[in-house]
């Protein structure tokens, strides 16, 4: 995958904005018209359901400033700046195996395996494990840092089980 350093420049989207990075390293949109803004910020319409589709660049003070309904239509340049913009901002690492919970009585620690690699942490309480629809769950721990589980099915024999005393 490209990264926003491997091109130099401003990159054009299909609305006629210019998308680039300023000195200070923020992302920058100059519209059509010739105003610029920045920092924008780029938001997933549909984080969960359609991770892939649909984003908005964003003022700070949440004035759309231009829609990008997929980003395998943008050109490289502005493709790379748009991941590299998400990958900042967003921290949700999908659990793929619970190994251990340190009892089923909460608070309790969680030790999973995730696609960021392996995590501990501490679940309050049974409230803080969310149906999201189509078999997906949101985990929050006790710091506040999101994981998801895209669908219990996909989940081993051992981690369901573990789950199921939560559920």
């Amino acid at each position: 995958m490209a990264h926003a350093a491997d091109f130099n420049g401003p990159a054009t989207l299909a609305s006629g904005a210019r998308l680039e990075l300023s000195r200070a390293g923020r992302l920058r949109v100059t519209t059509p018209d010739g105003a610029m803004h920045e920092p924008v910020l780029v938001v997933r319409a549909f984080p969960i359901s359609s991770p892939d589709q649909g984003f908005s660049l964003m003022t700070v003070d949440g004035h759309e400033l231009a829609w990008i309904e997929h980003l395998d239509t943008l050109e490289p340049a502005a493709r790379a700046l748009v991941q590299q913009a998400l990958d900042e901002r967003e921290f949700m690492p999908v659990i793929s195996r619970l190994i251990e919970v340190s009892g089923f009585v909460t608070p309790c620690t969680w030790q999973v395996d995730t696609d960021r690699g392996p995590a501990r942490f501490v679940l309050k309480g049974e409230e803080d494990i969310r149906r999201i629809g189509n078999g997906a769950l949101l985990v929050s721990d006790s710091d506040g840092i999101h994981y998801l589980i895209r669908d219990v099915t996909g989940l081993d024999r051992s981690s369901r089980k573990i789950l199921d005393r939560f559920m």
